[in-house]
């Protein structure tokens, strides 16, 4: 067999391979036959690749299943504490890190928050609360998979931290400090990006396939499914519709640009105006989103107007964004999506008053499922993604 014959049975090999575990994964438990018959590979081709995936602990066989006049066949199932993933959201005012089994189910979870910590400082927090999650990590034949960070800045195609306006970072390489540090595959990921790909496979976004996903926290960052992908642009640096203008000659934004949506639309928005207007918080207590969040819940007007117009702004940005995309779904995540029900009534008000008659047809606008969750989530399964495909072409190859 010549190189090119090699190479092309090689191929051919990983693909069926993965198609044979994607089949298996998301069809557990499903028969040798029942892979073959949908797949529509040859019986003996299956038995060999899941031979491998069986020899490589990523699925299991289980009892027998109801037979259809035969001998009862054995099933197969994906083995999804095979491995872990730990996905990390790194916020500009906290650090939330969850570990996943290979499924991303939640097994442990940890969050601190913070403010206004040096580079150094949230590094030394980082590396905390990921030598927490690994060693919270049950006995598993592959360990710790992979580490996901998602940040709230432009990240290149490569997982370099170019810039982060709201954590005064520029042109910043975590990706190679942690794989120095843990000798682990890091995936560093924009957290909007990760967001949006959390609510597809995990949360509100399951049913829908053209899905912009806003996360409102200090900043606003925008994750873009479009049919079915998350689309990145040519360079990685697509979404960063927080910083698209939406009042000339506004303020001056951290990024340089003036009247920029997250100036009057995201968390810090919000307690910047609460600063403003004096709320009477208690002795021990300052202006931050949760303290907010408990006088609205106490009735308090004056904070329950500020929500209102804070969702009156997103509602602003989202006609913007509807207009450009036509999505089918809006889902507003990150820490503002606990405000649900003070922004609800304005920025559907909004947006019912000015999106295009055509675009509110088939639009659907939710609030996140996971709250929090959506960015570490999406980064442990890009952690697990790129593993399983990593095995199976180290496998493919032998």
């Amino acid at each position: 067999m010549d190189a090119n014959q090699t190479w092309n049975h090689h191929v051919v090999k990983k693909g069926n391979k993965s198609l044979v575990l994607d089949k298996i994964k998301n069809n557990s438990p499903i028969s040798r036959a029942a892979v073959a018959n949908q797949t529509g590979l040859n019986k003996g081709t299956v038995s060999s690749l899941v031979s491998e995936l069986l020899e490589d602990h990523l699925i299991y066989e289980s009892g027998p299943g109801e037979s259809s006049g035969g001998r009862r066949p054995v099933m197969l199932l994906f083995n999804k504490f095979a491995g872990y993933s730990i996905g990390i959201d790194l916020g500009v005012n906290y650090l939330l890190g969850v570990l996943t089994d290979l499924d991303g189910n939640i097994y442990q979870e940890k969050i601190m928050s913070f403010k206004n910590l040096s580079y150094t400082e949230i590094e030394e927090n980082l590396f905390n609360i990921i030598d927490f999650l690994i060693s919270s990590a049950p006995s598993s034949p592959h360990g710790i998979v992979g580490i996901g960070v998602g940040v709230p800045g432009i990240v290149d195609n490569n997982g370099d931290i170019l810039l982060a306006p709201n954590l005064n970072w520029t042109n910043v390489n975590l990706k190679t400090t942690l794989q120095k540090k843990y000798n682990l595959p890091v995936i560093i990921e924009n957290e909007a990006n990760a967001g949006a790909y959390g609510e597809k496979r995990f949360g509100a976004g399951k049913e829908f396939d053209n899905i912009i996903y806003v996360s409102a926290g200090i900043g606003i960052g925008v994750g873009l499914i479009l049919n079915g992908s998350l689309y990145k642009g040519s360079n990685g640096f697509s979404g960063e519709l927080g910083h698209m203008t939406i009042q000339v000659n506004g303020s001056k934004c951290r990024c340089g640009n003036d009247g920029c949506w997250e100036l009057y639309a995201s968390e810090q928005a919000l307690i910047n105006k609460a600063g403003l207007l004096e709320i009477p918080f208690p002795s021990d207590k300052e202006g931050d989103l949760n303290n907010l969040v408990t006088l609205a819940e106490n009735g308090n007007k004056e904070v329950i107007s500020l929500f209102e117009q804070t969702g009156d702004y997103l509602g602003v940005g989202i006609n913007n964004i509807i207009n450009i995309f036509n999505p089918q779904q809006v889902i507003i995540g990150n820490r503002m999506a606990s405000s649900k029900k003070w922004l609800k009534e304005s920025l559907n008000k909004r947006v019912t008053n000015q999106a295009l008659w055509f675009q509110r047809s088939d639009l659907q606008i939710d609030f996140s499922e996971l709250s929090t969750l959506s960015s570490a989530l999406g980064v442990a399964a890009f952690s697990i993604e790129n593993f399983l495909s990593v095995s199976i072409q180290q496998r493919s190859v032998i």
